[in-house]
C-alpha cells in the first residue's frame, strides 16, 4: 500500500496537501473511484506573501471536490472553505452540529480580518491599482454555512454509493470530531481514520476523546508527539499563585488568549478559583466579542459537555465564568477597561499578542511593574509574545519600543492537543490492528518521535508524509 501501486483498481487514493509536516493549513484528498472528499480545508497561516499564496491557489481544481468533511472549527481546519467556495466547489460540507454553529462565528470573523487587511495594505500603497482584494468576504462564508450538513457523532452516513463516514468524537474543542471513512473497492472494503485534532484526557468542560476506530490507513496528528504536558493541577496552581501576586500590588492581569477553546479553559479556572477561594473576587473582563459568541455556542450545546458542565448550566450558575465575568463587545468599552485604576483580570485576543484589542491593553500597561501579562498558549518565533518572553528591558509592539517593566508568566500547560501519554492511551488498543499510520499536523521532529514510539508499541508501517505524497488503499 503505497504510492508506486497502480491506483486503477484501487478503493481509494490519499493525498497529503495541507499540514503535512507542519501544523497549519490541514487539508487531505481522498480519491475513491469518481468521488473526491477533502478532508478538513483549513487556512494556512504563517508570513503574509506566502500565506496569501498558498490559500489562494489549491493544488486540485476545487469544482472537482465532491464533498468536504470538516473535523472542527479552529481556523487551520476550516479557515479555507470560503475560497473553496469562490473558485468552483458547491457540494456539501459534512460536520457536527457544534461545529456548524463555531464555524458561522469563526469564519465571520476571518473575513473581516481579511476584509480590514486588504483595506489597510491599500492604504499603505495609496491606492495604486491593482488593488489588495481580500482572500474572501463574508458573501462568500454565506455560501459555506449555506452547504454545510450537520451530522451526529457516530451515525452513519453515506457520502457516495462507494463512500461512507462517521463522526467521532475528538474532545479537543467543542463539535471537535474524528473521521472514520469505510470505502467499497473491487477487492472489498478497505477503512481510513482521520483524528483531527486529538483533545487530553481528563481536562474540563468537554467530553473527552471517544475510541479511535482501527482502520487499514490511520491518519493521526502528532502536535505534542515529543512531549509531555505538565499535569494541569500544577499549571492551574501557577495561574492562581500568579494572579494573587499581582492583585497584591495593585496590578492588573493581562491574558492573551485565543478566542475558541483556550478562553472558555482559562475562564472556567477562573470561576473555579473564586468559587473555591483560592483567588479573590475581582472583576473579571473577556475583551473579546469572538469569545462572547463562541460562549454562547457552547451553551447551546449542552451534548459535547461533561456531565458536570451539563449540570452546571442546569443549575443557572453557567459553566463559562457565570456572574463573574463581564463580555466586552464594543471597543469604547474595551478602553473603559484599560483605563480602570483597580486590579482586574482581563482576557483578550489573540493568543500571541499580534493582534486584537490585547494589542492597546499592552500597551497602556507593559511599563507598569505592578502588573503582569499571563502567557497560557505557545508563542511562535517573532510574534510580540515571544518577544515578552525575551530577557530584554524593553519590548517592540507595532514599531515601537516600551519598556517592558510588567512582570511575565508562561504557562504553557494548558494545551488542548493530547500529548505522548496520551497518544500512548489512545493508540495502544490499536496496535495489530492498524497496519498503516501516517502523522500529520505536527512539526517534522514531534512526529517522528511519535512515530518512533508507535513503531516500538507494534505498528509496522508509520511514517510522516510529505506535502503531495499519497498512500493508495488496494
Amino acid at each position: 500500500m503505497n504510492s508506486k501501486l497502480s491506483t486503477k483498481r484501487a478503493a481509494g487514493v490519499l493525498t497529503f496537501w495541507g499540514a503535512a509536516q507542519m501544523v497549519t493549513g490541514s487539508m487531505h484528498l481522498l480519491e475513491a473511484g469518481n468521488t473526491r472528499v477533502l478532508l478538513d480545508c483549513g487556512l494556512y497561516q504563517g508570513k503574509r506573501d506566502e500565506a496569501h499564496r498558498r490559500n489562494k491557489t489549491f493544488p486540485f481544481p476545487p469544482e472537482e471536490i465532491d464533498a468536504v468533511l470538516v473535523s472542527h472549527a479552529h481556523i487551520d481546519h476550516c479557515g479555507n472553505l470560503p475560497s473553496l467556495i469562490h473558485q468552483g466547489f458547491d457540494g456539501p460540507i459534512y460536520l457536527s452540529a457544534a461545529t456548524r454553529d463555531l464555524l458561522r462565528v469563526m469564519l465571520y470573523d476571518s473575513a473581516k480580518i481579511q476584509e480590514e487587511d486588504a483595506a489597510h495594505l491599500n492604504i499603505q500603497r495609496n491606492y495604486q491599482e491593482p488593488f489588495v482584494q481580500p482572500l474572501y468576504t463574508a458573501k462568500d462564508v454565506d455560501l459555506v454555512l449555506r452547504q454545510c450538513v450537520t451530522v451526529k457523532f457516530n451515525e452513519t452516513r453515506d457520502l457516495a454509493k462507494n463512500v461512507r463516514f462517521q463522526l467521532i468524537e475528538a474532545g479537543h474543542v467543542l463539535g471537535s470530531a474524528m473521521v472514520h471513512l469505510t470505502l467499497a473497492g473491487e477487492n472489498g472494503e478497505r477503512s481510513i481514520t482521520f483524528t483531527g485534532d486529538l483533545g487530553r484526557r481528563n481536562l474540563p468542560l468537554l467530553r473527552t476523546s471517544g475510541a479511535i476506530p482501527p482502520a487499514d490507513v490511520l491518519v493521526c496528528e502528532s502536535t505534542y508527539g515529543n512531549r509531555v504536558h505538565e499535569p494541569i493541577e500544577n499549571t492551574v496552581s501557577k495561574l492562581y499563585s500568579s494572579i494573587n501576586r499581582a492583585i497584591e500590588r495593585g496590578g492588573k492581569v493581562l491574558i492573551p488568549a485565543f478566542s475558541l477553546g483556550r478562553t472558555q479553559l482559562i475562564i472556567h479556572y477562573l470561576h473555579e478559583g473564586v468559587r473555591q477561594k483560592k483567588i479573590p473576587r475581582i472583576p473579571v473582563f473577556v475583551d473579546s466579542p469572538l469569545a462572547a459568541d463562541i460562549t454562547e455556542v457552547y451553551e447551546r450545546h449542552p451534548e459535547c459537555l461533561t456531565d458536570q458542565a451539563q449540570q452546571s448550566l442546569l443549575d443557572g450558575t453557567g459553566i463559562l465564568g457565570g456572574d463573574i465575568v463581564e463580555y466586552i463587545r464594543e471597543f469604547e468599552d474595551s478602553i473603559q477597561v484599560s483605563l480602570r485604576p483597580d486590579p482586574c483580570v482581563v482576557i483578550a485576543s489573540s493568543g500571541m499578542c499580534d493582534a486584537g484589542r490585547i494589542i492597546h491593553h499592552l500597551k497602556r500597561h507593559v511599563d507598569d511593574p505592578r502588573c503582569m501579562v499571563i502567557l497560557v498558549s505557545y508563542q511562535a518565533q517573532g510574534t510580540t509574545g515571544r518577544r515578552l518572553l525575551e530577557k530584554s528591558p524593553t519590548v517592540r509592539i507595532q514599531g515601537r519600543d516600551w519598556n517592558k517593566w510588567l512582570e511575565v508568566v508562561h504557562l504553557d500547560g494548558f494545551s488542548g492537543h493530547a500529548d505522548q501519554i496520551d497518544f500512548q492511551q489512545y493508540l495502544s488498543p490499536l496496535a495489530g490492528k492498524v497496519p498503516h499510520a501516517r502523522l500529520i499536523h505536527g512539526e517534522q521532529e514531534q512526529a517522528e518521535a511519535l512515530a518512533r514510539m508507535m513503531r516500538g508499541m507494534g505498528f509496522p508501517d508509520v511514517s510522516v508524509p510529505t506535502p503531495g505524497e499519497k498512500i493508495v488503499l488496494e
